[in-house]
């Protein structure tokens, strides 16, 4: 006669803890929902920690804007008239001057656009003093998805060398006569049955760079290597970095920047992107090596990675929703938090890497996510770190790509916990009320 009570009183127990965990998940969102980070317009925008110099951040979704924090962290200069900003660099011999790149969602027709939506790519120039916007070379382009220029890299006074995303080429143009005088298509060295989707969004070509040897280092996020391309002879075959599907080098990659022999290299600086994790590769006789690599437990979805010439290293952790610069240590020195960073600048210390050195040469000390502490920012952040260890960064990118400006990892876990709990709980409810139905619970145990 004791088995109803004890039954009962499990199930009063089984409540309460379920009402308790549903309360903590309804807190946090409600929270997040109610402070969470927005940039959508200027006034929304943190101000950072200072900095020796002006940050240059973009974003490349939902926001879509270029801001630079003065060096005592206000805002210094904000634009948001384009729908995605992506790669952003200073402009030699004129100060407070930065090139970039940013793409536009059509809606009507235009030039090889019958079809809407489409996409317009631009390269522009912005005097961060003035406020002066100045369009270099812009072009409208057929489709939407996949539709993007992400970089951009100047030759010289007159030519800029572009990552095509749309069609999976890297080509140099003239700005002035807008001639194309070079071009590099993916398809002539790889076949369309690897890499991502064909025609939608195979290569991914996410960046590119001009080596002082006239080089041009390429990155083809969906084939997770970076190449190096002779202008005249094509790729370099013994100089890629990483192969197809080999997940353990890099897992679609963005922004690699190339430090070359006088600076400790040849070595590539890299933001590992699926991986979660910054990582830097040392050539040594005539093959990549790993040196070097940063995380810590709340590194999400990296897509810039800059070695500055002290030694620090400054991130665009975008699914982190922060811009953050880690010292020699691996620890974080300074960041600012921003809804969804693609690149980041400091200016006065070159363009992107080219005023560091290499991790070996400076000896820096790697540092994964098991070796940093949990972050605490919320009660629900040691179940993060752990649930964390299980589920793919894949998985976790793909949900907050797609949701809710305020959703963080802690929040996507708030989520997932929630409706476990209450998926169990309903089960446990229906055995319990109904137990001529066969349903099994988490919380049911058979005695």
């Amino acid at each position: 006669m004791q088995r109803p009570r004890v039954m009962a009183t499990s199930k009063t127990a089984i409540r309460l803890l379920s009402i308790l965990v549903l309360l903590l998940v309804a807190v946090t969102l409600a929270h997040a929902a109610t402070t969470g980070l927005s940039t959508q317009t200027a006034a929304e925008v943190p101000e950072a920690p200072p900095a020796d110099n002006v940050t240059v951040v973009t974003e490349s979704a939902r926001a879509g804007t270029l801001i630079a924090y003065a060096p005592n962290g206000s805002v210094l200069y904000y634009n948001n008239s384009r729908t995605k900003y992506f790669d952003v660099d200073p402009v030699e011999g004129k100060s407070m001057t930065v090139e970039y790149v940013a793409t536009d969602t059509i809606h009507s027709q235009g030039p090889t656009c019958s079809d809407p939506p489409c996409a317009y790519n631009t390269l522009e120039r912005a005097n961060l003093s003035t406020g002066e916007v100045t369009e270099l070379y812009g072009r409208y382009d057929y489709k939407e998805t996949a539709g993007e220029w992400h970089d951009a890299d100047r030759i010289d006074d007159e030519r800029v060398v572009i990552s095509d995303i749309v069609d999976d080429q890297v080509f140099i143009v003239n700005t002035e006569t807008e001639v194309v005088e070079w071009l590099w298509d993916a398809q002539s060295e790889y076949s369309v049955e690897g890499g991502g989707p064909y025609p939608e969004d195979w290569a991914h070509i996410n960046d590119v760079e001009v080596l002082d040897d006239g080089r041009i280092m390429v990155s083809l996020r969906n084939q997770d290597q970076v190449v190096f391309l002779d202008r005249e002879t094509g790729r370099i075959d013994d100089w890629t970095l990483g192969s197809e599907d080999d997940y353990e080098i890099q897992y679609e990659q963005h922004n690699p920047d190339y430090i070359p022999e006088e600076r400790g290299g040849p070595a590539v600086v890299v933001a590992d992107s699926e991986n979660g994790r910054v990582q830097e590769f040392q050539r040594v006789d005539g093959e990549w090596e790993r040196s070097w690599q940063w995380a810590d437990d709340r590194i999400q979805w990296p897509r810039d990675a800059d070695r500055l010439p002290n030694g620090n290293t400054l991130i665009a952790d975008t699914h982190g929703k922060r811009v953050l610069e880690v010292d020699e240590s691996g620890d974080v020195v300074w960041q600012v938090p921003v809804s969804h960073p693609y690149d980041v600048e400091r200016l006065g210390t070159g363009d992107e890497s080219s005023g560091g050195e290499s991790a070996q040469s400076l000896g820096l000390e790697s540092r994964t996510a098991d070796d940093a502490a949990t972050d605490g920012f919320s009660p629900l952040a040691p179940l993060a770190a752990a649930v964390h260890a299980v589920v793919p960064h894949r998985v976790i990118n793909g949900v907050l790509y797609v949701g809710p400006a305020w959703m963080g990892r802690v929040e996507f876990f708030a989520v997932g916990v929630g409706a476990l709990v209450a998926l169990g709980w309903l089960g446990a409810e229906i055995r319990w009320r109904f137990p001529a139905i066969s349903i099994r619970s988490p919380f049911y145990r058979k005695e």
